[in-house]
């Protein structure tokens, strides 16, 4: 395998990761409840530092990235994140706990970033559009997550703790590293950078998390406290949902050749927008689960295709190379903030509005999601990716 292939190899691990640790943990919120006595307000009070914080998260690895490796800037998230895990799912008191949060927020944030950079930086070196895989791996890792959780089930919530083994591992994968000469100065970073259609690439981003936040961080509560589901089966509403949303994007590399991204958002907001409706409408835990299933197949390539249309439009025609890698790991930083938009008003919002009843909580991104039909033609006309660089073997 060359170079090129094991650093894809690598950041495909990271996503991976990325997504295991985070279901793990959003599946296990309703023990979480238990174990602190929290309220739907207060809890969401704790997501919103901790998205927050991924935000801060986000900013400091743009700064990092600015002088040092994209690489390293996500080994030192991912190594942050082996602290965070066990110290917010083994706390011996609340104020832990909190720390824990806080912490994983940080870590939350610069892996978020940093595997983003990764992943379209390799893109741009294979000249073709491969975002939809990487993102299909945070997805199956998510799965992985929710058969970890549902296997154990019966089990404290301290044996959460183990997930923290992963990271540390994939910490020292060999990512693909930054050419030399690679650094520019702050302030000509975002200088040249079409900040406007980059903007509504972002609020399809949004749209995104919106949605995908809500089903993760509410669909296992959802389930639990509006139906008569078995308390072992509650983490059904994630792992269907990341099962569909990881076979659309393995095959969102092909779909997006074929079909181009206009149309995959356009139809894919649709489908979204009637599983929304059929989770709010659900008069049983099994109809919500399929809700939650086809809700999958239509949200899934929102978030590949606009980092890869984010790049594209930051890379422009008047960097090449090590000044281009540069400025697009700069915007592509700060265009992640995108997700915790999303994310803020998916786990947020959701749960404040839904504090009587989530059915409420999961109709705001029902409605909202409908915005993505005409945001959809911002990801088209797009110039495709730069051919692969001389020498380089695209594996």
């Amino acid at each position: 395998m060359t170079t090129l292939g094991r650093a894809r190899g690598a950041d495909c691990a990271a996503f991976f990761t990325q997504g295991l640790v985070f279901i793990s943990l959003t599946t296990r919120l309703p023990d979480v409840r238990e174990r602190w006595d929290l309220g739907e307000v207060a809890l969401s009070l704790i997501l919103l530092m901790m998205v927050v914080l991924a935000g801060v998260g986000s900013v400091i690895a743009e700064r990092a990235a600015r002088s040092n490796d994209s690489a390293l800037v996500l080994r030192a998230g991912l190594l942050l994140m082996v602290v965070a895990v066990p110290c917010l799912v083994l706390a011996p008191a609340f104020a832990f706990f909190v720390v824990g949060m806080a912490v994983y927020g940080v870590a939350l944030g610069v892996v978020d970033a940093t595997t983003n950079m990764q992943a379209v930086a390799l893109e741009h070196r294979y000249g073709r559009t491969i975002l939809p895989s990487f993102h299909g791996m945070w997805t199956v890792g998510g799965i992985v997550g929710s058969l970890i959780t549902l296997s154990t089930s019966s089990l404290s919530l301290s044996w959460a703790a183990l997930v923290a083994l992963v990271p540390l591992t994939v910490a020292f994968a060999p990512f693909l590293p930054r050419d030399r000469g690679a650094d520019l100065p702050a302030a000509a970073t975002p200088s040249v950078v079409p900040w406007r259609p980059l903007l509504l690439v972002g609020a399809a981003l949004v749209l995104f998390y919106m949605v995908d936040t809500a089903a993760a961080t509410w669909g296992p509560t959802y389930l639990a406290d509006e139906f008569d589901t078995p308390s072992g089966l509650v983490a059904l509403a994630t792992l269907p949902y990341l099962v569909a949303s990881g076979a659309m994007r393995l095959a969102g590399d092909r779909l997006a050749a074929r079909h181009g991204p206009v149309a995959l958002l356009r139809s894919g907001a649709l489908v979204a927008f009637g599983a929304l409706g059929v989770i709010v409408l659900a008069p049983t835990w099994p109809v919500a689960v399929l809700g939650f299933t086809v809700l999958g197949l239509g949200v899934a390539t929102i978030a590949p295709l606009s980092f890869s249309a984010a790049a594209v439009l930051a890379g422009g025609a008047d960097l090449t190379g090590a000044a281009r890698q540069a400025r697009v790991d700069a915007v592509i930083a700060r265009f992640n903030q995108f997700n915790y938009v999303g994310a803020l008003v998916g786990s947020v919002l959701t749960g404040l509005a839904g504090a009587g009843s989530l059915r409420v909580g999961f109709a705001v991104p029902m409605v909202l999601v409908l915005a993505l039909v005409p945001l959809a033609k911002a990801f088209a006309p797009a110039p495709a990716p730069a051919p692969p660089q001389a020498g380089i073997s695209a594996q």
